[in-house]
């Protein structure tokens, strides 16, 4: 199957009321052309979990501020102040995790577990509503797995097979998102022939990829 495809056809997959996992650690890794045209699209109401909020022009920051996210979860966003805003008039839900457990999160889900044990908010706010477990004479906070309809990912360098190269720091949240979501579609900045690619190279298997366009 040819898994590369134009832009507008990747983003066909995309509808209104979607979860969607969106790598990158402050725009760095973040498909930028896929930002882009999901703001020309103005699909609604979706669910998005990120690192961050992004920046106001950059990253998914720019859904946030054209009001098409309805939920989001991420680790930190205070460099996109238009989420604080939407927090403030309830336009948008935010919910906080420490970044750590939405990493662990992520690849729970990725793996097929029901979530993970951390003593991480233990006695805070982060455990309200959320059960408590002791184990040997600990107290742990069950974080349920998290997965995606979609994750939309960026790639380094990707092969026609699909398999990913992420360059240094791009690297960051991008191979867990690609085990978490039912289809998954990565942005390449540049795309090479099967066997280019060093197998001691390959940060995320060609199995993981629906969808490849070069961006």
């Amino acid at each position: 199957m040819n898994k590369i495809k134009t832009l507008e056809e990747a983003m066909s997959h995309i509808e209104d009321g979607m979860s969607i996992m969106i790598g990158g650690f402050m725009a760095c890794g973040t498909p930028e052309k896929f930002m882009d045209a999901l703001v020309e699209k103005g699909v609604k109401d979706l669910t998005i979990i990120a690192n961050d909020g992004g920046f106001p022009d950059r990253g998914l920051g720019k859904l946030i501020v054209n009001k098409q996210v309805k939920r989001l979860v991420a680790s930190h966003v205070g460099l996109n102040p238009e989420v604080g805003n939407q927090m403030n008039t309830g336009e948008l839900d935010c919910e906080l995790v420490p970044q750590g457990t939405l990493a662990e999160q992520i690849r729970a889900g990725g793996n097929g577990l029901g979530g993970i044990l951390t003593p991480t908010g233990v006695g805070t706010v982060v455990e309200d509503g959320k059960e408590k477990i002791e184990l040997d004479g600990k107290m742990y906070l069950l974080e349920k797995a998290i997965k995606a309809d979609i994750a939309l990912i960026g790639g380094s360098i990707v092969d026609k097979k699909g398999n990913v190269y992420y360059n240094k720091s791009t690297k960051n949240f991008n191979p867990l998102m690609a085990t978490a979501a039912d289809l998954v579609i990565v942005g390449a900045e540049k795309i090479v022939e099967v066997g280019e690619i060093n197998a001691n190279d390959v940060m995320t298997p060609a199995l993981f990829v629906d969808y490849i366009v070069e961006v």
